[in-house]
């Protein structure tokens, strides 16, 4: 099955909400309310889309991408959940993301940051030519303890070799 993107609709929210909330997800992002989601929608920094399976039109997951505004061609995956896992869809969607910013946007940096904790997510993006930057030690506080985060990038000359 192929994986393709379209921008969000205030319809999708609940959807990207429970995205959000499912136990394999929650863990590894700062969920959104959805009043926060809502004003993504019109925000002309982000660009909010539905990660869908292409011969169904059913969803898989969703992305954020912010930075369109970037005066330095600086585009940051804020977000990518998926909802359908171990299909291949996440992968398919990161390589629609690098395309799209490196060609379509021709952004000179695409980056993203990852919690220190999420082994799957870090592998994947190593695995697609991401660089780790480094971390930002102790940067979340949730409940009683403390998260790092990872900054991983890509640049437009990695990217096209």
């Amino acid at each position: 099955m192929t994986v393709r993107l379209r921008l969000t609709v205030p319809t999708d929210l609940p959807f990207v909400c429970d995205v959000e909330q499912a136990p394999e997800n929650a863990p590894f992002i700062l969920p959104w309310t959805e009043e926060r989601h809502r004003e993504a929608l019109d925000d002309p920094d982000i660009l909010h889309m539905i990660a869908e399976k292409t011969e169904t039109g059913h969803p898989v997951g969703y992305v954020i991408i912010a930075g369109l505004a970037s005066p330095h061609h600086s585009i940051e995956l804020l977000r990518i959940t998926m909802a359908v896992k171990r299909h291949g869809y996440g992968r398919r969607v990161l390589r629609q993301i690098k395309e799209w910013a490196f060609r379509e946007q021709k952004a000179h940096r695409l980056w993203l940051d990852v919690k220190e904790t999420n082994g799957v997510a870090r592998a994947l993006y190593l695995s697609e030519g991401f660089r780790e930057e480094g971390i930002l030690r102790d940067c979340l506080k949730t409940g009683d303890t403390y998260e790092s985060l990872v900054v991983l990038s890509m640049l437009a000359d990695e990217y096209e070799a």
